[in-house]
């Protein structure tokens, strides 16, 4: 199934609700709840690393969140937005960017592959938590 030949309308009958992750952008440190059926078991997987790339095409929203794995090994996962799998998504930290696509990471090694930590201020945070990220994702 494409979700590209989806709208919005035709969402609410594949069963995917509206989203209600905390506003989260480029540069920021998400752990990514999905859940995976194995036989008649259902099992939820944590992903927790940084938010490389964002890519909003309406319902074919898609997220790139990289993590260093064993042995200084990277892994990135992509995530569709509004797919039934991910659960949950919570912000561990924001980051402080100047991009909007941190490709670059790829090729750095320990410290330089850090993204600074922006601090977010008392008003900063009750608003994001207050907004969905789904309002974000509908305007861009």
């Amino acid at each position: 199934m494409k979700a590209r030949n989806l709208t919005k309308e035709t969402v609410l009958n594949h069963a995917v609700a509206e989203r209600t992750f905390p506003t989260f952008n480029v540069g920021d440190t998400i752990q990514v709840s999905q859940t995976f059926k194995e036989g008649d078991k259902e099992r939820s997987q944590m992903f927790e690393g940084d938010v490389i790339a964002m890519h909003k095409n309406g319902i074919a929203t898609t997220f790139t969140v990289r993590r260093i794995g064993a042995n200084g090994i990277g892994v990135e996962k992509i995530f569709p937005f509004y797919s039934p799998t991910v659960s949950d998504v919570k912000l561990m930290k924001s980051g402080k960017v100047r991009r909007a696509k941190l490709f670059y990471v790829r090729d750095r090694l320990g410290k330089a592959a850090k993204i600074k930590e922006r601090i977010l201020t008392k008003s900063e945070k009750a608003l994001s938590a207050k907004k969905p990220a789904a309002a974000t994702t509908e305007a861009a």
